[in-house]
Protein backbone atom coordinates (compact mmCIF):
# COMPACT_ATOMS: atom_id res chain seq x y z
CA UNK A 1 0.00 0.00 0.00
CA UNK A 2 1.42 3.49 -1.12
CA UNK A 3 1.91 5.72 1.89
CA UNK A 4 -0.14 8.93 2.54
CA UNK A 5 1.03 11.98 0.98
CA UNK A 6 0.22 15.02 3.46
CA UNK A 7 -0.28 18.95 1.96
CA UNK A 8 2.80 20.52 1.54
CA UNK A 9 1.27 23.72 2.69
CA UNK A 10 0.72 22.46 6.30
CA UNK A 11 3.64 23.71 8.11
CA UNK A 12 6.05 21.42 9.65
CA UNK A 13 6.04 22.74 12.78
CA UNK A 14 2.31 21.66 13.61
CA UNK A 15 2.21 18.53 12.52
CA UNK A 16 3.13 15.92 14.61
CA UNK A 17 3.70 12.53 13.79
CA UNK A 18 2.01 9.57 14.80
CA UNK A 19 3.65 7.56 17.90
CA UNK A 20 4.47 4.19 16.27
CA UNK A 21 4.12 1.33 18.65
CA UNK A 22 7.41 -0.31 19.16
CA UNK A 23 7.06 -4.28 20.34
CA UNK A 24 7.81 -5.37 23.41
CA UNK A 25 11.20 -7.10 24.61
CA UNK A 26 9.87 -8.37 27.24
CA UNK A 27 7.56 -8.36 29.90
CA UNK A 28 9.64 -5.94 32.17
CA UNK A 29 8.75 -3.42 29.31
CA UNK A 30 5.40 -4.80 29.43
CA UNK A 31 5.26 -3.33 32.84
CA UNK A 32 6.63 -0.20 33.16
CA UNK A 33 4.94 1.04 29.55
CA UNK A 34 1.63 0.09 31.40
CA UNK A 35 0.75 -2.34 28.94
CA UNK A 36 -2.19 -4.08 31.41
CA UNK A 37 -2.71 -1.34 33.48
CA UNK A 38 -4.38 -4.04 36.48
CA UNK A 39 -0.83 -6.32 36.20
CA UNK A 40 1.78 -2.94 36.24
CA UNK A 41 -0.43 -1.47 39.22
CA UNK A 42 -0.32 -4.30 41.13
CA UNK A 43 3.19 -4.71 40.92
CA UNK A 44 3.88 -1.17 41.31
CA UNK A 45 1.74 -0.97 44.02
CA UNK A 46 3.23 -3.77 45.98
CA UNK A 47 6.89 -2.94 45.34
CA UNK A 48 6.45 0.23 46.32
CA UNK A 49 4.56 -0.64 49.97
CA UNK A 50 7.58 -2.96 50.42
CA UNK A 51 10.15 -0.36 49.78
CA UNK A 52 8.38 2.09 52.49
CA UNK A 53 8.43 -0.75 54.33
CA UNK A 54 11.88 -0.67 54.62
CA UNK A 55 11.70 3.04 56.05
CA UNK A 56 9.96 1.57 59.18
CA UNK A 57 11.42 -1.80 59.53
CA UNK A 58 14.86 -3.55 59.04
CA UNK A 59 15.31 -5.83 56.14
CA UNK A 60 14.75 -8.72 57.98
CA UNK A 61 11.75 -7.74 59.30
CA UNK A 62 10.44 -6.78 56.04
CA UNK A 63 11.12 -10.40 54.84
CA UNK A 64 9.76 -12.33 57.12
CA UNK A 65 6.60 -10.20 57.58
CA UNK A 66 6.01 -10.66 53.16
CA UNK A 67 6.78 -13.95 53.78
CA UNK A 68 4.46 -14.70 56.25
CA UNK A 69 1.44 -13.06 54.69
CA UNK A 70 2.06 -14.73 51.81
CA UNK A 71 2.15 -18.37 53.52
CA UNK A 72 -0.63 -17.33 55.27
CA UNK A 73 -2.74 -16.43 52.34
CA UNK A 74 -1.55 -19.58 50.80
CA UNK A 75 -2.89 -21.44 53.80
CA UNK A 76 -6.46 -20.65 54.01
CA UNK A 77 -6.91 -20.38 50.28
CA UNK A 78 -5.53 -24.23 51.00
CA UNK A 79 -8.00 -24.82 53.97
CA UNK A 80 -10.92 -23.17 52.26
CA UNK A 81 -10.44 -25.19 49.17
CA UNK A 82 -10.27 -28.65 51.23
CA UNK A 83 -13.39 -27.25 53.18
CA UNK A 84 -15.16 -27.43 49.90
CA UNK A 85 -13.84 -30.61 48.49
CA UNK A 86 -15.20 -32.07 51.87
CA UNK A 87 -18.68 -30.74 51.49
CA UNK A 88 -18.87 -31.44 47.89
CA UNK A 89 -17.50 -34.84 47.85
CA UNK A 90 -15.08 -33.84 44.94
CA UNK A 91 -11.36 -34.86 44.44
CA UNK A 92 -9.44 -31.93 42.84
CA UNK A 93 -6.33 -31.54 42.63
CA UNK A 94 -4.05 -28.75 45.02
CA UNK A 95 -4.85 -25.18 44.16
CA UNK A 96 -1.62 -24.27 43.48
CA UNK A 97 -0.68 -27.24 41.72
CA UNK A 98 0.07 -25.16 38.56
CA UNK A 99 2.42 -23.24 40.21
CA UNK A 100 3.82 -26.52 41.56
CA UNK A 101 4.51 -28.05 38.42
CA UNK A 102 6.40 -25.01 37.27
CA UNK A 103 10.24 -25.11 36.36
CA UNK A 104 11.57 -22.49 38.36
CA UNK A 105 15.09 -23.25 38.17
CA UNK A 106 17.71 -20.98 35.92
CA UNK A 107 19.03 -22.98 33.08
CA UNK A 108 22.75 -23.05 33.26
CA UNK A 109 22.94 -21.46 30.04
CA UNK A 110 20.74 -18.74 30.78
CA UNK A 111 22.97 -17.85 33.40
CA UNK A 112 26.71 -18.86 31.83
CA UNK A 113 24.95 -16.12 29.06
CA UNK A 114 24.40 -13.06 32.00
CA UNK A 115 27.31 -13.74 33.41
CA UNK A 116 29.18 -13.37 30.39
CA UNK A 117 27.07 -10.30 29.79
CA UNK A 118 27.67 -8.69 32.93
CA UNK A 119 31.07 -9.29 33.07
CA UNK A 120 31.51 -7.14 29.60
CA UNK A 121 29.67 -4.41 31.39
CA UNK A 122 32.24 -4.31 33.97
CA UNK A 123 35.04 -4.26 32.46
CA UNK A 124 33.70 -1.76 29.93
CA UNK A 125 32.24 0.29 33.34
CA UNK A 126 36.17 -0.38 34.45
CA UNK A 127 37.50 0.81 31.70
CA UNK A 128 35.87 4.29 31.43
CA UNK A 129 36.34 4.60 35.09
CA UNK A 130 40.23 4.09 34.70
CA UNK A 131 39.84 7.02 32.14
CA UNK A 132 38.21 9.56 33.74
CA UNK A 133 39.88 9.23 37.19
CA UNK A 134 43.38 8.84 35.30
CA UNK A 135 42.05 12.55 33.06
CA UNK A 136 43.11 10.74 29.74
CA UNK A 137 40.54 13.63 28.69
CA UNK A 138 40.53 16.59 30.62
CA UNK A 139 37.33 17.56 29.31
CA UNK A 140 35.58 14.21 29.96
CA UNK A 141 37.06 14.36 33.29
CA UNK A 142 35.88 18.23 33.87
CA UNK A 143 32.69 16.71 33.49
CA UNK A 144 32.78 13.41 35.52
CA UNK A 145 34.16 15.97 38.35
CA UNK A 146 31.38 17.86 37.76
CA UNK A 147 28.77 15.16 37.74
CA UNK A 148 30.19 13.68 41.50
CA UNK A 149 29.96 17.13 42.45
CA UNK A 150 26.62 17.25 42.34
CA UNK A 151 25.88 13.49 43.63
CA UNK A 152 27.39 15.09 46.79
CA UNK A 153 24.81 17.31 47.45
CA UNK A 154 22.18 14.76 46.13
CA UNK A 155 23.21 12.24 48.65
CA UNK A 156 23.28 15.29 51.30
CA UNK A 157 19.79 15.81 50.31
CA UNK A 158 18.56 12.02 49.92
CA UNK A 159 19.39 8.21 51.45
CA UNK A 160 20.21 5.31 49.65
CA UNK A 161 16.55 4.04 50.06
CA UNK A 162 15.14 7.12 48.78
CA UNK A 163 16.80 7.08 45.72
CA UNK A 164 15.65 3.88 45.14
CA UNK A 165 12.57 5.01 45.92
CA UNK A 166 12.59 7.87 43.62
CA UNK A 167 14.15 5.48 40.84
CA UNK A 168 11.38 2.91 41.06
CA UNK A 169 8.74 5.67 40.56
CA UNK A 170 10.71 7.08 37.53
CA UNK A 171 11.05 3.32 36.37
CA UNK A 172 6.72 3.38 36.10
CA UNK A 173 6.41 6.97 34.90
CA UNK A 174 9.27 8.53 32.59
CA UNK A 175 8.89 5.67 29.76
CA UNK A 176 5.37 6.47 29.50
CA UNK A 177 5.52 9.85 29.47
CA UNK A 178 8.17 9.45 27.10
CA UNK A 179 5.75 7.87 24.85
CA UNK A 180 3.56 9.79 25.08
CA UNK A 181 5.41 13.18 24.39
CA UNK A 182 7.86 11.78 22.67
CA UNK A 183 8.26 14.35 19.28
CA UNK A 184 8.81 16.88 22.12
CA UNK A 185 11.19 15.00 24.09
CA UNK A 186 13.02 14.30 21.49
CA UNK A 187 13.43 17.90 19.91
CA UNK A 188 14.23 19.07 23.50
CA UNK A 189 16.56 16.24 24.15
CA UNK A 190 18.24 17.35 20.25
CA UNK A 191 19.25 21.29 21.36
CA UNK A 192 20.65 20.52 24.33
CA UNK A 193 22.63 17.97 22.82
CA UNK A 194 23.64 20.27 20.66
CA UNK A 195 24.43 22.64 22.64
CA UNK A 196 26.54 20.69 24.83
CA UNK A 197 28.81 19.49 22.12
CA UNK A 198 29.30 22.61 20.60
CA UNK A 199 30.41 24.03 24.05
CA UNK A 200 32.36 20.82 23.95
CA UNK A 201 34.19 21.19 20.92
CA UNK A 202 35.36 24.74 21.90
CA UNK A 203 36.58 23.59 25.59
CA UNK A 204 38.72 21.13 23.70
CA UNK A 205 39.96 23.78 20.76
CA UNK A 206 41.09 26.11 23.87
CA UNK A 207 42.83 22.86 25.77
CA UNK A 208 45.11 21.38 23.29
CA UNK A 209 46.18 19.11 26.23
CA UNK A 210 42.84 17.24 26.63
CA UNK A 211 43.16 15.85 22.91
CA UNK A 212 44.81 12.59 22.47
CA UNK A 213 47.80 12.58 20.28
CA UNK A 214 47.21 11.38 16.61
CA UNK A 215 49.93 8.16 17.25
CA UNK A 216 47.92 7.21 20.20
CA UNK A 217 44.96 6.95 18.25
CA UNK A 218 46.85 5.07 15.35
CA UNK A 219 47.60 2.46 18.47
CA UNK A 220 44.26 2.42 19.91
Amino acid sequence: MAPKKYNNSRSNSSYIAPAVALPERGPVEALVYWRDPISSGIVFGATLVVLLSFAYMSLISVVAYLAMFIQSACILLRLYKTALQTVNKTNESHPFQEYLDLDIRLPQEKAEEVSKLAVVHVNAVLVELRRLLLAEDLVDSAKFFGILWVLTYVGALFNGLTLIIIGFVALFTLPKVYENNKTQIDQNIEVVRSKIAELTNKVRAAIPIGKKNPETKKKE
